[in-house]
C-alpha cells in the first residue's frame, strides 16, 4: 500500500486565517445560544492520526464558548473496573444532556484504531465493536442527538515533521508519547484499520467527514464552517443584562492594604528590565 502523497497547495496566510477564524468563532457563540435555548444535544467526534490537528481544532472551537455548555471529553485509559464493563458504557455517561455540546478528543473509535493496531483488544472484541458501533450510534441519533464524526487526515511526511517539531519544543514535548512514535512504523497498519472502520461505521445516520489537515489553519476553518452548516441553529439574541449604578459605600471602610499579602509585581520587574536593556542598546549604538 502506497503512502499518502501530500497535496501541494500553498499554506493559508495568517492574517486571512485569523479574520475568518474570528468570524466563525462569533458564529459558534451564536450557535451555542441556540443550543442552550432549544435544548439540543450535540456530540462531535474528533478522530485521526496522531499529530493530525484534532486538539488544536477543538481548542479553536471552544475558545469563546461557555464551558458549561460546550465541554471536551478526553478520556484516559480505562480503569480495571471499566475494563469489565460493556465497552460503550464509560462513554455513555459523558454524553450531553439538553442544551449541551460534547466534543470528544478521541472516542469509542479507539477500539477500531489504536487498540486494534497495538493489540490492546482481542479479535473478538474488535469484531464485536464493528458490529455494535453502528447500532449504538443509530440509537443515539434516533433519540435526538446530533452526532457528527470528523476524521483528520495528514500525510506521513507532515506527521513526522510535526513529531520532530514537538520533540524540539519544550512547551509541546508532553504531547509526544512512545505510542505516538510507533504510528510511524505502523503507518500501513493504521491505514488498514481506518479503511476497515470506515467500511463498517460510515453510516447514513452518522457519516464520517474527512478533514484534510496538511495545512492546520485551513483544516480548522474547514471543520468549523462545516460543523456550523450541519447544526440547524437560528440567530438568538442573548438576554439583555442591565448593569446597575454602584451605590455609595457609606457604611464600609476598606482595611489597610498593608494587611494583605500581595503577589510580587513580576510584570513591573520585567518591564523595568526591558526598559534598561533598551536604554543600554541605544547607548551602544550612540557610541558606535
Amino acid at each position: 500500500m502506497s503512502k499518502k502523497t501530500p497535496i501541494a497547495t500553498p499554506r493559508m496566510k495568517k492574517s486571512l486565517y485569523e479574520d475568518e477564524l474570528r468570524r466563525l468563532q462569533a458564529e459558534l457563540v451564536t450557535m451555542q445560544e441556540w443550543v442552550r435555548e432549544s435544548g439540543a444535544r450535540i456530540v462531535v467526534i474528533f478522530e485521526g492520526r496522531d499529530a493530525a490537528g484534532k486538539g488544536s481544532a477543538i481548542k479553536r472551537v471552544t475558545e469563546y464558548l461557555n464551558p458549561r455548555i460546550a465541554r471536551v471529553v478526553a478520556l484516559p485509559i480505562p480503569t480495571e473496573r471499566e475494563r469489565g464493563q460493556w465497552y460503550f458504557q464509560r462513554y455513555i455517561k459523558n454524553l450531553p444532556t439538553a442544551g449541551e455540546i460534547v466534543l470528544m478528543d478521541r472516542s469509542w473509535y479507539n477500539r477500531a484504531g489504536v487498540e486494534k493496531v497495538m493489540g490492546y483488544c482481542t479479535p473478538d472484541e474488535y469484531r464485536r465493536f464493528l458490529h455494535q458501533a453502528p447500532l449504538f450510534e443509530r440509537m443515539l441519533v434516533e433519540d435526538g442527538i446530533l452526532l457528527i464524526k470528523y476524521w483528520f487526515s495528514v500525510s506521513d511526511t507532515e506527521q513526522e515533521a510535526r513529531f520532530r517539531s514537538r520533540q524540539q519544543d519544550p512547551m509541546r514535548r508532553w504531547k509526544l508519547s512512545e505510542t505516538d512514535v510507533l504510528s510511524i512504523t505502523k503507518w500501513v497498519d493504521y491505514s488498514k484499520a481506518k479503511d476497515e472502520m470506515f467500511v463498517h461505521t460510515d453510516i447514513a445516520e452518522a457519516p464520517w467527514w474527512v478533514v484534510e489537515s496538511e495545512d492546520k489553519r485551513a483544516a480548522r476553518l474547514n471543520m468549523i464552517n462545516h460543523f456550523l452548516s450541519l447544526v440547524p441553529y437560528e440567530h438568538m439574541e442573548p438576554p439583555v443584562v442591565h448593569i446597575p449604578h454602584r451605590p455609595p459605600a457609606s457604611d464600609y471602610e476598606r482595611p489597610p492594604r498593608e494587611l494583605n499579602r500581595p503577589v510580587p509585581d513580576h510584570a513591573a520587574r520585567i518591564t523595568e528590565l526591558a526598559a534598561a536593556k533598551s536604554v543600554g542598546k541605544a547607548k551602544g549604538k550612540g557610541k558606535a
